[in-house]
């Protein structure tokens, strides 16, 4: 996606091919919706908000897109001038000065790996190193190696104080790819009810959104949600919601003439083998995605009983049979009508 041209045709073209896709509205709305993507965060960011003038929805992406960029620069791995890069090439060696916005979303997924039992961790790192080089030498990686890397993973031994972080073992890493796109889209909405903008919709691709309000034309803002086949399986209307969704091998490997998915179970080590995919409602984006996450590590059998006892929080489960499941307040709180 590197050399993605960025006219009106080809993002919506790209937008559709997503698993989250913005159904159109036909009515002609009483104020201006204005929407713009940007390639951020490594996929494509689309906003749109509601403004009182093209003008002033103009200058309200901008900020947008500029508060995004700025905490890409602070969070992204594949900066090597990042907090958190600076953050892992320190590993074992003490404490190191972190951005606030680092600081903050650390807390976060401590906060998160303790929620989910360890099923969503960002130092999850050296297991993804140690699944890319099996992909490389199409074998499994032998249960020395995966012992040793599953002793440099542990979310909760990451350190957090004011403006200062640390992680305990040298070769332990951070990768904040399952929680960096929701915290930037909380961050984003801030902004935007701090200035008086409380609608619109806030889109990281396949996985994270922010619905804000309402459409001027609608209850709610309408998305439509893959399946793990690439078809469709339902329509959901968010209002006030942040929204998520994983799945187990959208990106996947054949190793020893079995296929692994890109998700990492970081209990075990294990790379997931089976379709799921996950949905996710909740009060905030950041919350959503760690989430979404984590439900397709733990399935529907071990996940529902997590989501049911969250304030605010449903979710629904989708498998390569087409086997949906779903928590008690799903229907409720998406509207989800389903599609066959």
């Amino acid at each position: 996606m590197g050399g993605l041209q960025r006219n009106a045709a080809q993002l919506l073209r790209l937008l559709l091919a997503l698993p989250l896709v913005l159904c159109g509205c036909a009515t002609a709305p009483p104020v201006t919706v204005v929407s713009d993507g940007r390639y951020l965060m490594g996929t494509v960011c689309e906003l749109s908000l509601v403004a009182s003038t093209p003008e002033r929805g103009a200058q309200a992406l901008e900020r947008a897109f500029a508060r995004i960029a700025e905490l890409e620069a602070v969070l992204s791995r594949y900066r090597p001038e990042s907090d958190v890069s600076r953050l892992n090439r320190e590993a074992g060696r003490g404490e190191v000065a972190v951005h606030p916005d680092l600081a903050r979303v650390l807390r976060a997924a401590v906060a998160a790996t303790r929620e989910t039992g360890g099923a969503f961790d960002v130092t999850v790192g050296p297991l993804v190193a140690l699944w890319v080089r099996a992909a490389s030498e199409d074998a499994p990686p032998g249960a020395q190696a995966l012992a040793a890397a599953r002793a440099l993973v542990g979310g909760e031994r990451i350190a957090v104080s004011e403006g200062r972080a640390s992680l305990p073992e040298v070769g332990m890493s951070v990768d904040l790819g399952g929680i960096a796109k929701g915290f930037a889209l909380d961050r984003v909405r801030d902004d935007l009810e701090a200035r008086g903008a409380a609608r619109g919709l806030l889109s990281f691709g396949q996985s994270s959104v922010w619905a804000l309000g309402a459409p001027p034309d609608g209850s709610g803002w309408r998305l439509l949600l893959r399946a793990p086949d690439g078809g469709f399986t339902g329509v959901v209307t968010l209002r006030d919601r942040a929204f998520s969704v994983s799945s187990t091998l959208g990106q996947s490997s054949r190793i020893g003439g079995r296929r692994y998915g890109h998700v990492i179970d970081p209990r075990t080590g294990w790379a997931i083998t089976h379709e799921l995919e996950a949905a996710v409602v909740a009060p905030t984006a950041t919350r959503a995605e760690t989430l979404s996450t984590a439900l397709v590590v733990l399935g529907p059998a071990e996940g529902l009983a997590l989501v049911e006892a969250l304030p605010d929080t449903e979710a629904l489960w989708l498998n390569a049979d087409g086997v949906v499941q779903a928590s008690s307040g799903w229907a409720a709180a998406t509207g989800f009508e389903p599609l066959n």
